[in-house]
């Protein structure tokens, strides 16, 4: 359950505050770009002036969502996006658990600014150093917060059809179109109550789900049939790409979104991995089956961390080294794994 004073401490700082920057995290996916401009259109229903800040690009299948055309690219707008934050009087970090996850251009013009600092977010161990914390672990994304916030709220009222549109990808991708992490009747209750606001949850699954380009695909076919490996003494696997796979199929952000969870439907497999190879460094996804947890799993390997069924982790490590890793790893889970 989110603190109660914690929550009234959000939205006093709200109604003092008039310029209000909202961060959300690298590689922006459908939960961050959900709570984000959802929570920035009751802001600017409030009249206040309301800027959304993201390190880097989010996916081409999110840009229909309204409003992201307004989403300040720090990548692209480096000036503008340190010139807003050392504005801003409140700022809101939005499903993220710690400032590291802006990168390391982000991340000190954050601790650095005078603003009053506030998280929303449902990431295991948050960092402390926020001045308000409404964080809650367990729900099945930011965006189910950050509904559960405006409900509880005297703004209810201010819901529209697009606040739900919005709401709804988060919850949704977040939970692997209810796959995982999903189990709780409030998750229900939530996208009940955001259908009755006029939504079209099968427009919007084809719009995050049905826009993949050919070379999307074709990556996919790789990874498939040729980078897919299966460790069955282990109930494991995992997929890896190479940076000439990436570059051979033009690879474009959010193009191996989803990727991971394929070798997870294998039957038997309690465990599975994909590792990117990007410049200086190996980009990590896990995902897992039951009780076992992948959070610490990539923070005891990796220094990584996330969900207990779904984590992510970036290794300083050659693509290969990193591989290894994770194969000598889990010879210490294997009677953990084999359940």
């Amino acid at each position: 359950m989110l603190k109660t004073e914690e929550i009234d401490k959000l939205f006093e700082a709200i109604q003092q505050y008039q310029n209000i920057v909202l961060m959300i995290h690298r590689n922006p996916d459908g939960d961050a770009m959900g709570a984000a401009l959802s929570f920035q259109r009751l802001l600017v229903k409030l009249n206040k002036k309301v800027n959304v800040i993201a390190p880097n690009m989010f996916p081409d299948f999110l840009g229909w969502m309204k409003g992201s055309e307004e989403i300040i690219i720090a990548s692209e707008q480096f000036k503008l996006a340190s010139q807003l934050i050392d504005q801003a009087e409140l700022i809101v970090s939005m499903d993220f658990n710690s400032f590291s996850r802006l990168g390391t251009e982000l991340e000190p013009l954050l601790i650095q600014s005078k603003a009053v600092k506030a998280l929303i977010d449902h990431h295991l161990e948050p960092d402390l150093s926020f001045d308000i914390l409404c964080s809650e672990i367990d729900t099945s994304s930011t965006c189910e917060i950050v509904f559960q916030l405006i409900k509880d709220s005297t703004y209810e009222s201010y819901f529209d059809k697009y606040m739900a549109e919005h709401l709804y990808v988060g919850i949704a991708t977040d939970t692997g179109s209810f796959s995982y992490n999903c189990n709780r009747p409030s998750t229900y209750d939530a996208i009940s109550y955001l259908m009755k606001l006029g939504i079209d949850g099968e427009a919007i699954h084809r719009m995050v789900y049905d826009t993949y380009s050919e070379n999307r695909m074709r990556l996919l076919g790789l990874c498939l049939s040729e980078r897919l490996v299966v460790l069955p003494e282990f109930s494991a696997s995992f997929i890896y790409l190479t940076k000439e796979d990436l570059k051979k199929y033009d690879y474009q952000t959010g193009d191996t979104e989803g990727v991971v969870n394929y070798g997870l439907s294998i039957s038997g497999i309690n465990i599975t991995a994909l590792f990117t190879e990007r410049d200086n460094k190996t980009r990590i996804s896990f995902r897992s089956k039951g009780e076992f947890d992948v959070n610490m799993f990539a923070r005891t390997h990796y220094n990584g961390g996330g969900h207990r069924n779904a984590s992510g982790a970036d290794s300083k490590e050659s693509l290969d080294e990193t591989i290894q890793i994770f194969k000598e790893a889990l010879s210490l889970y294997k009677n953990q794994l084999n359940f």
